[in-house]
């Protein structure tokens, strides 16, 4: 367990946002998610992209790689449309994927929108970071980050990034009694 300061990738990947045609809520909502998760110091390295396959893979890789993000958290391009390509770069730049994340997400989902199994959203590992692929809409941001996150810190741990703290009232992690 590190007490570094978490760097988390917050990566909405948009062509409309990005090119100014209307504000970025979805990469906000996950900021403000992530605040009223944690409780532990953390540092948002935010990043507003369009759908461009080689554009994502690039700046997952920087996130990853340079940025030295222990969580990055996609939202965005996860859907059936052919512009929808973050789940095909998230698994073009992971060492490993992590299928259940994707699972749990659409189990969710489904429990307020049959739409739910359209959505491609998935995550994977690349060095020592968790990549995170969450759909656009705010609300179910909420609700998919609300059945994954218990998950996420006990993971960064088992791969030796920083600890991080949750306000239990909010969300409780999951780790194993030592």
């Amino acid at each position: 367990m590190t007490n570094q300061i978490a760097k988390i990738g917050i990566v909405t990947v948009s062509d409309r946002a990005s090119a100014g045609e209307y504000e970025d809520i979805s990469g906000q909502a996950i900021i403000d998610t992530l605040n009223d998760y944690l409780t532990s110091e953390w540092l948002p390295v935010y990043r507003l992209i369009p759908d461009e396959k080689n554009l994502i893979e690039l700046t997952l890789t920087e996130l990853a790689d340079d940025e030295n993000c222990s969580l990055i958290v996609t939202t965005g391009g996860t859907g059936p449309a052919k512009r929808d390509l973050t789940p095909e770069a998230t698994e073009a730049v992971c060492d490993r994927m992590m299928p259940g994340f994707g699972e749990l997400m659409r189990a969710e989902s489904l429990k307020y929108v049959a739409t739910a199994i359209l959505s491609r959203q998935t995550a994977g590992l690349r060095g020592d970071s968790l990549i995170i692929n969450l759909p656009g809409k705010p609300k179910a941001i909420r609700q998919c980050l609300d059945a994954v996150f218990p998950a996420v810190p006990y993971c960064i741990d088992l791969m030796e990034g920083p600890y991080l703290v949750c306000n239990e009232a909010v969300i409780k992690p999951f780790r194993p009694k030592s």
